[in-house]
């Protein structure tokens, strides 16, 4: 991002778009300052996106920016930065010479604290930051005990919202595709969606995974028709899965929700978007990267406080799918 919007030239034309329409649409500012300043205070945070490889090539960037995950966070961060005279700069942390070299900027006073997005199921970011003792907030728990603010969801009682829901539907032959199992909220909403199943006298749930994109949604939606053709009622763990299973069930020639009931998680664009608009687990990202955006401005001002989580409730939105 920080090449589109800083005008560097070798960046491809699409991403260059998609970029400039996020910074439109949330109110990203660039930290062009950060690396002059020589008070104790910067101005700036950064958001951290921290993953298990590096990423150069504009295709990925092109399709995280786009995700929309990533927009509803920078929404809900810029509502309260930008309130405070706060700017945000983006940083994406992908290898070990990364994550020394940010830690090392971080701890220097190149920002005045963390928001961090891990992407891995283990990642090192997290226990590098605090033990550097630099102020950081993580959107969504960590994997590894660590003693560091999150801000998460139950997503074990989203996916237990979307059982009950199913199963009220009438629903006998229920399947779900999940994500990383890796992830620990991905983890959680399989967790959470088989034990509901299992109250409700279901002992096995066939489960494919995908890695959230509308591309694995679709393949694992083929792979459960292929294994459970007589299937009825399925759990995506997100949106985005969810518009790729729809694609394939209508390729199959079932119908939704004459044949299948389909429940996505995160009530996301992409649940508005699709055809038929989806029932889905609200997952309130807004919301949440607000309330990292107040722990971390109130870690920064108090250090020794001490480490907080908050945890959101999800909730049921029906539509048309289920």
């Amino acid at each position: 991002m920080s090449r589109v919007v800083n005008g560097i030239r070798n960046v491809d034309p699409q991403l260059h778009e998609l970029v400039w329409d996020a910074v439109g649409r949330t109110g990203y500012v660039p930290n062009r300052l950060a690396r002059s300043l020589v008070t104790r205070r910067t101005g700036t945070v950064a958001l951290v996106v921290s993953d298990s490889e590096a990423h150069d090539d504009d295709p990925f960037m092109g399709r995280f920016f786009a995700d929309p995950y990533f927009g509803r966070v920078v929404g809900g961060l810029m509502s309260v930065l930008r309130t405070a005279g706060i700017q945000l700069a983006l940083q994406i942390a992908g290898t070990e010479d990364q994550r020394t070299r940010l830690v090392g900027d971080l701890r220097h006073g190149q920002a005045d604290g963390a928001i961090v997005l891990s992407l891995p199921g283990r990642d090192p970011l997290p226990r590098m930051l605090t033990d550097a003792g630099v102020p950081a907030v993580m959107i969504g728990r960590p994997a590894d005990p660590v003693p560091i603010n999150y801000v998460d969801l139950a997503n074990d009682s989203g996916a237990a919202l979307a059982a009950d829901h199913l199963v009220a539907t009438g629903r006998h032959t229920i399947v779900m595709i999940a994500g990383p199992p890796e992830v620990p909220a991905s983890n959680d909403r399989t967790t959470g969606f088989r034990n509901a199943m299992a109250r409700h006298g279901h002992g096995w749930v066939p489960v494919a995974a995908g890695n959230f994109t509308q591309e694995s949604g679709e393949a694992a939606m083929r792979t459960l028709l292929a294994e459970n053709p007589a299937l009825d009622g399925v759990f995506v763990a997100n949106d985005v899965m969810a518009l790729g299973a729809l694609l394939a069930l209508r390729e199959a020639g079932r119908d939704v929700p004459a044949d299948v009931s389909l429940v996505g998680f995160d009530d996301s664009s992409a649940a508005t978007s699709a055809s038929p608009p989806l029932t889905t687990i609200r997952h309130p990202l807004e919301d949440m990267a607000a309330e990292a955006a107040k722990l971390l401005l109130a870690r920064i001002e108090d250090p020794g406080m001490r480490v907080s989580a908050v945890i959101y409730e999800p909730t049921l939105v029906t539509r048309r799918s289920a």
